[in-house]
């Protein structure tokens, strides 16, 4: 498949996961449509450094992708600017650590529930539904959902002090829209769900959250994750590349990204001898 020239809608790129994501994009000649929002103001000017720097082909525009309005002016804006959309990768939540943020009734995080489904669900939502006709019209191509595993495991085990309820639920919901598209949207697009655990940057070492906890409630997390370690963001942008372009015949696919995470609380024992004479 000839890639060169495409065009990929990449939300989340000034952070840790999106930025890997972009640079597996970018150093393959895709054309990068990036939006970005004042949260993370010395992370979006670092971005734009960095891939100036390295010569990839992208626009940023100014966007909340949680309102209706703001999110068809950017799909108009990439549309003027490219002509063409082939590819949506919908890495966009919001999520706060129960180790950072405590409990839903403290005043400060009133407005939190609503944030993490905004942020997590409808905006997936509202940049499929406003990407989609664009897709179709360029002839066809992907759209890939970002989730976590708080999806599966809510606010338990060890990374309990990471996940919390509304985040759990949004996550949950998330295998929903990534179903009922890919039966909507094919053939020609085709949609999957990368559903990813601890990621270095994202509920992983270089997080808040991650340097509050202690000593032995991270080694809790490390020891239930089968592979003993976080994931490097470049891992999750690889399977979310390979979703995107490359699995050209998969639709509809969850695929789990967390280094065995939700299989590390049960321990395979050693065979027993036989009780058979």
């Amino acid at each position: 498949m000839n890639i060169n020239g495409k065009v990929a809608l990449i939300p989340g790129a000034s952070r840790p996961v999106g930025r890997a994501i972009a640079h597996t994009f970018g150093k393959e000649g895709i054309h990068l449509a990036l939006p970005i929002f004042d949260d993370w103001p010395d992370s979006n000017a670092e971005m734009v450094e960095e891939f100036n720097r390295c010569g990839y082909s992208f626009v940023c525009h100014q966007c909340n992708l949680t309102e209706t309005e703001e999110v068809r002016e950017l799909v108009s804006f990439i549309e003027a600017h490219y002509g063409k959309l082939h590819f949506l990768v919908n890495n966009i939540e919001r999520g706060g650590m129960p180790i950072v943020h405590g409990s839903y009734d403290h005043p400060v995080n009133r407005s939190q529930w609503q944030l993490e489904f905004d942020t997590t669900v409808k905006s997936k939502w509202e940049l499929y539904q406003r990407s989609m006709p664009l897709i179709q019209r360029s002839g066809g191509g992907s759209v890939t959902n970002i989730s976590s595993i708080a999806g599966k495991i809510g606010r338990s085990g060890p990374a309990s002090y990471l996940f919390n309820d509304g985040y759990s639920c949004a996550n949950r919901g998330v295998k929903s829209l990534t179903e009922t598209w890919a039966r909507e949207a094919g053939p020609s697009i085709r949609v999957n769900e990368a559903m990813i655990g601890l990621v270095k940057g994202r509920h992983g070492e270089g997080t808040r959250g991650w340097k509050l906890l202690s000593s032995s409630q991270q080694d809790a997390l490390l020891t239930h994750t089968l592979l003993k370690r976080t994931a490097h963001p470049e891992e999750i942008a690889d399977v979310v590349f390979y979703l995107a372009v490359k699995a050209s015949y998969v639709t509809g696919c969850q695929l789990l990204v967390d280094g065995g995470y939700l299989l590390g609380g049960e321990i395979s024992t050693e065979m027993p001898p036989t009780a058979l004479p």
